[in-house]
C-alpha cells in the first residue's frame, strides 16, 4: 500500500521534499501533481521504476515519455536545441508544456523513442514538482497518471482525487496529496524537433504557444 503524503500546492514543507526526493532517489515511484494533470513518476535514472511505470500503465516502448526538469538550463543537458526551440521555450517555461525534442547522450536509451531518438520535456509551473527535482539533483521521468482501464476516458478518467489515488494505492510507493480539485485539463503538446513546431496536442496554454510562434516568425502545424 502506496504511503500518501500531503503536501502544500504553493509551500510545499521542505522537511517532506528532503524525504520524498530520498525515496525517489532510492527506487520509489509516485504519484505527484504537476500543473495540469496528476502524473506517475520517477528518477530518470531509476530502471526498474521506468519499467513499473510501463507496466502499470500499459505502455508500449514508443510511448512518449517526459522528463521533469527545474530549468531550461536542465532541458540543455539532455536536448539538443536550436536558436528558434530556444527562444520559444525560454518564453513558455515554466508553464504547462511537453516540448519533444532530439535527446542527448545523456538520455538513458530506455528513455527513447526507438525510431525517432526523441524525448518530451516539461519544466511545470508547479513548486512541488520544481522543489522535488531541484532536491534530487536530476530530472524525474513522467508520464500521465492514467490507469489503462480507464484509458478511453477524458483526462484522468475521474474527477475524484481520492478515486485517483484508490486506483494506483497498491501500484506506487508514495501519493503526493495537494489537497486541491483535480485538474482535468492536459498539456500542450508540441514536436519541435523539426524546424516548424508540430501540434501533437493543444491542451492548457495553446493560445499562448501560437502567440509566442508569432513574434518568433514560425508556423506551428498540426499532426
Amino acid at each position: 500500500m502506496a504511503e500518501k503524503i500531503k503536501l502544500h500546492p504553493e509551500t510545499p514543507h521542505q522537511k517532506r521534499i528532503f524525504e520524498i526526493s530520498d525515496d525517489l532517489r532510492g527506487g520509489a515511484i509516485a504519484i505527484l501533481p504537476t500543473d495540469t494533470q496528476y502524473a506517475l513518476a520517477c528518477s530518470y535514472a531509476n530502471k526498474k521504476g521506468i519499467e513499473r511505470i510501463r507496466m502499470i500503465r500499459q505502455l508500449k516502448l514508443d510511448h512518449l515519455l517526459t522528463l521533469i526538469c527545474d530549468s531550461l538550463t536542465g532541458i540543455s543537458k539532455f536536448a539538443r536545441l536550436g536558436d528558434n526551440q530556444f527562444k520559444v521555450i525560454k518564453k513558455l517555461i515554466p508553464g504547462p508544456y511537453t516540448f519533444v525534442l532530439p535527446a542527448t547522450k545523456e538520455v538513458p536509451k530506455l528513455l527513447l523513442n526507438p525510431r525517432r531518438q526523441t524525448i518530451g520535456f516539461r519544466v511545470p509551473d508547479y513548486p512541488i514538482c520544481q522543489k522535488l527535482v531541484e532536491q534530487l539533483g536530476n530530472p524525474l521521468i513522467a508520464t500521465t497518471a492514467r490507469h489503462p482501464d480507464y484509458e478511453g476516458s477524458k483526462g484522468n478518467g475521474t474527477d475524484d482525487r481520492l478515486e485517483l489515488f484508490r486506483r494506483f494505492e497498491k501500484q506506487v510507493d508514495l501519493i503526493i496529496d495537494n489537497e486541491q480539485p483535480l485538474i482535468v485539463e492536459p498539456s500542450t503538446i508540441v514536436d519541435m524537433s523539426k524546424d516548424d513546431p508540430v501540434i501533437i496536442r493543444a491542451g492548457k496554454g495553446y493560445e499562448k504557444f501560437l502567440e509566442v510562434c508569432a513574434v518568433a516568425d514560425l508556423n506551428p502545424v498540426e499532426a
